[in-house]
């Protein structure tokens, strides 16, 4: 079946190119799949898992959010980061985890930590630790 052109880049390397059956992505306004003769479409990408079905099985990458561009059953994912969650190193995100979690912590104490950045490492890290745990 495979009847979507798929390509995932990060600004370091392409991470996958292939053809899919459907594409399942994490949305700023919530999840949305993508199928076959989808409607056009450039929609940003938040914080999650995506999901690629082709012949009955699934993959999941996470990711820390970017664009995607639907058009004429190709569909380009540009991410800011992307992660096959068979290769999460559990104990690093772990210890990402904990890391921002102190900086929130200290934040209280310290006008220095930049919580912004320190909530976003969180969320990246419970999303790295919450795929591995769900779909390995």
């Amino acid at each position: 079946m495979a009847e979507i052109d798929l390509e995932i880049i990060t600004p370091e390397k392409i991470i996958y190119k292939d053809s899919v059956d459907s594409i399942t992505i994490p949305g700023t306004k919530g999840m949305f799949q993508v199928l076959k003769d989808h409607a056009p479409l450039m929609s940003t990408i938040e914080i999650g898992v995506i999901t690629l079905k082709n012949n009955n099985t699934n993959t999941y990458f996470t990711t820390a959010g970017g664009t995607i561009e639907v058009l004429n059953n190709n569909v380009l994912i540009l991410a800011d980061s992307v992660e096959v969650t068979e290769d999460i190193d559990i104990d690093r995100a772990e210890r990402a985890k904990t890391r921002a979690e102190e900086n929130l912590k200290r934040k209280k104490e310290e006008e220095e930590i930049n919580v912004v950045r320190a909530e976003l490492a969180l969320k990246r890290a419970i999303n790295r630790i919450s795929a591995k745990e769900k779909y390995i």
